[in-house]
């Protein structure tokens, strides 16, 4: 495919690892809380897991509820963790809290630059392509990622949901962009690895919705949209 005129980007588990792999990720923290847990088999730390996964998907299935707690993600997990204890008989607040905000900064600690994003991104700039990052959650979290891992100068907007006042996959969300871009939706892509953000609202404006999808996981079997185009690595809008 010929270069588009602008290209926004996702910020999170699209130019850095972030959120991925969350059985994985929780499976290994609730290891560690074995004992004030009282789960000294691998069958009981699956069983907290399930519990811990289950609640965060209710909490994150409502769009309204999700809306407002994606500003607080730290919040979230401890609402979660403490709904999920307590649903297990567990009585203790203070260990659900402890629990969350431990795996809260597991993640920021293991959050990792995908290896060929600094690259493509100056690539593509150098392309003469304009570029946006677009991303969700609370100013002070990403605008800290994206000290961390050196981006700010690389974009010629930065949208943040915190900032902005909505998030995506609010349609207004794309066209601020574009317009900052001073591009139209036919001749921009949206790069990300949610397909509902990424795929189906930008193609609603006429974008084409690109879908990042590093662990090969596949096109959802609920997709209601085709993506324009499928990537495993970065470095493929280049080549």
């Amino acid at each position: 495919m010929a270069l588009p005129r602008a290209i926004l980007f996702d910020l999170d588990d699209t130019l850095i690892r972030a959120y991925a792999q969350p059985e994985e990720a929780w499976r290994r923290l609730l290891g560690t809380f074995a004992e004030p847990l009282e789960a000294h088999d691998a069958p009981a730390i699956e069983k907290v897991r399930v519990a811990v996964m289950d609640e965060a998907r209710t909490l994150w299935t409502d769009q309204a509820t999700a809306a407002k707690w994606r500003l607080d993600i730290p919040g979230a997990r401890r609402l979660t963790t403490r709904r999920a204890l307590s649903r297990l008989g567990y009585d203790d607040e203070a260990l659900a809290d402890r629990i969350a905000d431990a795996f809260t900064e597991m993640r920021r600690l293991e959050y990792r630059l995908y290896p060929d994003a600094h690259t493509t991104v100056d690539a593509l700039r150098q392309a003469g392509v304009r570029l946006a990052l677009v991303t969700n959650g609370s100013s002070e979290i990403q605008r800290a990622k994206i000290a961390r891992f050196d981006l700010e100068h690389r974009f010629h907007h930065i949208q943040i949901e915190g900032e902005f006042g909505q998030g995506k996959p609010e349609l207004a969300v794309y066209r601020h962009a574009l317009e900052k871009l001073g591009c139209e939706a036919c001749d921009a892509w949206m790069v990300g690895d949610n397909y509902e953000w990424e795929v189906v609202a930008p193609q609603k404006l006429g974008m084409c919705g690109i879908w990042y999808d590093p662990l090969d996981m596949g096109v959802p079997e609920t997709a209601t949209a085709k993506p324009t185009r499928v990537i495993k690595r970065l470095g493929e809008l280049v080549e």
